[in-house]
């Protein structure tokens, strides 16, 4: 039997290494054969270990998804070699803005768009034609429930997120006659050094390991929507859902505001 292919970007990251150890770890694990992306070498070599200790087979990328040069060439050769089953688009920045209010620092905008944005829709296009031909294959985007209303503390980091939750919802639309499935996945707070440097509360925050094993239950279930945890998916939903100036009042009150 071929092994499934499971490709993760991001996945020195908390929340991509946590998946990348869960898939390695699961039942199916050796029959399991991860395509993982990052740009920490060192962090990507020490996770292939531990997912070829496992039985998985992994292949690594040590890249910087905003290099479009080396992003267009790995894509195009992913594309033309591998048979990807699920692909997990993850990779993701954060930034915010300064403490005196001052506006986000561009470079960092720029790179966080390229990043959360661009370069995820670039991976999804490349690996989408093989999929729609052959029917089949799943993609998962990682998204956040930051997405659901702007916070005024992190305002580009939840319009990325944003703009993957609506790129995600239209695609599983576009694709759910072909075989091909597209989910959406929100977390809240996940404890890693990207969310240590975000600013405000951080309630209900999970583990990596936990996170990621929500996220595989709920892909295996093919949701269309993975949000967690209850009850702060319920809450940011219903920022999005109230009229704009209670949101913002609520918003403000619960410590996001400067």
């Amino acid at each position: 039997m071929n092994n499934r292919c499971i490709l993760i970007t991001g996945a020195t990251g908390a929340i991509g290494g946590a998946l990348a150890r869960a898939y390695a770890h699961g039942h199916a694990g050796r029959d399991t054969r991860l395509l993982l992306q990052g740009r920490n070498q060192q962090k990507l070599e020490q996770i292939r270990l531990e997912c070829t200790r496992a039985g998985a087979e992994v292949k690594v990328f040590a890249f910087d998804l905003r290099d479009r040069a080396s992003l267009a060439e790995w894509l195009m050769a992913i594309a033309r070699i591998e048979t990807i089953d699920v692909a997990i688009v993850n990779a993701g920045v954060n930034t915010h803005v300064q403490a005196d209010g001052a506006s986000e620092n561009w470079a960092e905008v720029e790179s966080l768009i390229e990043i959360n944005v661009r370069a995820a829709f670039a991976i999804v296009n490349a690996i989408l034609p093989a999929m729609r031909q052959r029917r089949s294959g799943q993609i998962a985007l990682i998204s956040s429930l930051a997405a659901y209303h702007g916070l005024p503390m992190t305002p580009s980091y939840c319009a990325s997120k944003a703009a993957l939750k609506a790129y995600g919802e239209g695609l599983r639309s576009l694709l759910a006659a072909e075989g091909v499935m597209v989910n959406v996945v929100m977390p809240g707070y996940v404890s890693s050094p990207m969310c240590d440097d975000m600013p405000g509360p951080k309630p209900f925050l999970l583990a990596p390991e936990k996170a990621a094993q929500i996220i595989k239950r709920g892909l295996e279930k093919n949701c269309a929507r993975i949000s967690f945890p209850f009850p702060l998916n319920a809450g940011t939903w219903f920022l999005a859902v109230l009229p704009a100036a209670i949101s913002q009042r609520l918003v403000r009150l619960f410590g996001y505001g400067l």
